[in-house]
């Protein structure tokens, strides 16, 4: 089997292995044979932190080649999405079957595997707010690969969107996305306060946003790419009883599948549109695993095996 492996010998500290063994499914598993993989930020920093011939992967869509043992989940030939523990830049990946959502007609097979963890971890954020029905929220980071869906789902639950993007250049996608109102920065006294915050940057970014909430309010972290950020009692003078949470996204397992699948209903009814930066082929891996460091990809970057 192909797949892609950790070396530090090669390029981008990866290698396309030719002779891989074939997955081994654990009890609750099915395996999928990938026809399309999501890249994220998060695994450049985990390529070369990892021992050689690790196997990366986890945003992976395609189809079930072999349904689990113990009958649970998609059976063999349907149309999945799955959030793997590795091992999905490859041509065959073992899943939990309760990680994975079918796919119906009319989602493609590459949106559907820019979902999992930039969607999950927009969904869960948002989840956060409660009801977001004509409230006032802040997205950072809103072109990027979390910050789309953020935009997106929050624009359909009712809210009055803000998206903060890095610059004049990216005014125009925040608007395709459905933000009722693009900055370029928070010194701004004239913002009205956010009852939500959703921030993918972290550091004075962070802190920024969190002078800008309204009584009450809440704030959910889960990016640092601005840092590490200073935070004290001071910074919520004007927002008392708010409060700041950091979200990972594969809290909680057990809902993986579940809400893979609120995230392909979406799609399907049309309120979730991800855009795709950049699909290429797989054995292009590196080359756009570059260009994403570089931060030249907006939207998210998608591999196809065909």
């Amino acid at each position: 089997m192909r797949g892609f492996i950790t070396d530090p010998d090669h390029p981008g500290g990866l290698r396309l292995a030719e002779d891989l063994p074939e997955p081994v499914p654990a009890d609750g598993e099915l395996v999928v044979d990938v026809r399309a993989y999501a890249v994220n930020r998060g695994e450049l920093a985990l390529i070369p932190a990892r021992p050689e011939g690790w196997q990366p992967g986890q945003d992976v869509a395609g189809v079930v080649h072999a349904a689990a043992a113990d009958g649970t989940g998609p059976v063999a030939g349907e149309r999945v999405v799955a959030i793997a523990q590795g091992g999905g830049w490859a041509e065959r990946v073992a899943v939990a079957a309760a990680h994975c959502a079918r796919l119906p007609d009319g989602v493609e097979t590459e949106q559907a595997a820019a979902l999992p963890i930039a969607g999950l971890t927009a969904l869960r954020a948002l989840r956060q707010a409660g009801s977001l029905l004509g409230r006032r929220v802040l997205v950072t980071g809103a072109t990027g690969g979390v910050g789309q869906f953020a935009v997106q789902l929050a624009r359909a639950a009712g809210a009055h969107v803000t998206a903060l993007v890095s610059g004049p250049h990216r005014r125009d996608e925040a608007r395709t996305l459905g933000a009722h109102r693009v900055i370029c920065d928070l010194d701004d006294d004239g913002l009205e306060p956010f009852a939500f915050v959703a921030d993918g940057i972290g550091g004075d970014t962070l802190t920024a946003a969190i002078h800008h909430l309204e009584p009450g309010a809440t704030a959910v972290t889960y990016g640092a790419l601005g840092g590490p950020a200073t935070i004290g009692l001071r910074d919520f003078a004007t927002a008392p009883n708010a409060r700041l949470m950091g979200l990972f996204h594969y809290v909680p397992e057990d809902q993986k599948g579940a809400d893979l699948a609120t995230l392909v209903t979406q799609i399907q009814n049309r309120t979730l549109d991800p855009r795709l930066g950049r699909v290429d082929d797989w054995t292009r891996t590196t080359d756009v695993l570059a260009a994403l460091a570089h931060r030249e990809i907006v939207g998210k970057a998608v591999l196809r095996r065909t």
